[in-house]
């Protein structure tokens, strides 16, 4: 089956079985393997991209599904010049990872979070995120790397 997708802002087409999924897509065919599988079962959130402007756990959407769309991955959120995103910055500044294999989700998903809902709280961060395991850390500097993540992306 043949798939045309954009994929951090490149126009790729990926000709792939039918029950490909996107992480495998991404990390198998197209080599960016930024994006982790973690459980194969949509719980932890650590293979979550942007699709068409929304987070979606890759693990849990087909290939064919992704025909057309816009697919950013970790490896796509960088300017050309290496500079980090901001929520990327943030993470590495508060800290807000340990072993680091929840991460590339985790920002991700904080980066849909902030562009959703800019001045969320601490409690907000917390539960809107609740979709993204990290067994690693307390995810007192993964809120703190949100919130200031999300204030550099506002200014």
């Amino acid at each position: 089956m043949k798939v045309e997708l954009t994929v951090n802002g490149r126009k790729v087409s990926l000709d792939a079985p039918p029950h490909t999924l996107l992480v495998q897509a991404i990390r198998e065919h197209l080599q960016l393997t930024g994006t982790h599988v973690g459980c194969d079962t949509a719980q932890c959130g650590a293979c979550t991209v942007m699709m068409n402007g929304d987070a979606v756990k890759s693990c849990n959407i087909l290939l064919a599904q992704a025909a057309g769309a816009e697919v950013t991955t970790i490896e796509g959120l960088a300017a050309a010049d290496g500079t980090l995103h901001p929520m990327q910055q943030a993470f590495k500044d508060c800290h807000g990872l340990q072993c680091g294999f929840c991460t590339t989700g985790m920002v991700m998903s904080a980066v849909d979070l902030c562009n959703k809902h800019p001045k969320a709280s601490e409690s907000e961060i917390r539960e809107l995120l609740e979709g993204n395991l990290c067994r690693c850390t307390g995810y007192q500097n993964i809120v703190r790397a949100v919130q200031q993540g999300g204030a550099a992306m506002r200014a």
